[in-house]
């Protein structure tokens, strides 16, 4: 069976954990007639976010420690999400409780995310631009600064892909 250098570069990424999303043309593999279904390399960001449904799983901050998903500086991020092909999004706590909804886009290099989160009549509640630092199949994580005088200090909240079922509407 002949396996082409795009699917060893997936499969190689998948392994050892590295994103192929954010390289450079001439740095990413290229897709041959061997693939039968889009991999992660030749989907759009916003296809990969709509995708999947996602986890907050963990925060992590500026120095690579673990932030528990608790603390004040994590803890309004955590949930489920649901971001539509349409461009709009749900979100949930843990329990299951609605969140947010709105609507969402993210540019196509797949660097940052904006979302406008709405109220029950359509009314934005607010917006808000978030750089994501991995989008994947298997991890989508952004980036968010607890202290608005400062880039210095940030948290990435990673959520996972999950198969957790979208409460009722």
């Amino acid at each position: 069976m002949k396996v082409s250098m795009f699917t060893k570069a997936v499969v190689a990424s998948a392994v050892i954990g590295i994103s192929l999303t954010g390289c450079s043309a001439a740095e990413a593999p290229t897709a041959s007639a061997e693939s039968s279904s889009p991999s992660a390399a030749q989907r759009s960001p916003s296809q990969i976010l709509s995708s999947h449904a996602w986890e907050t799983t963990a925060a992590v901050d500026q120095t690579g420690r673990s932030v528990a998903l608790t603390d004040a500086s994590a803890a309004n991020y955590v949930g489920y999400a649901y971001f539509d092909a349409d461009g709009t999004f749900t979100m949930y706590t843990l329990q299951d409780e609605p969140k947010m909804r709105g609507d969402w886009t993210v540019t196509p290099d797949g660097r940052s995310r904006h979302i406008v989160a709405k109220g029950p009549d359509g009314s934005v509640m607010f917006e808000r631009d978030s750089e994501i630092t991995e989008l994947t199949d298997s991890t989508f994580t952004y980036r968010t600064y607890p202290r608005p005088d400062t880039r210095a200090v940030y948290v990435d909240i990673v959520h996972t892909r999950t198969q957790h079922a979208e409460p009722s509407k």
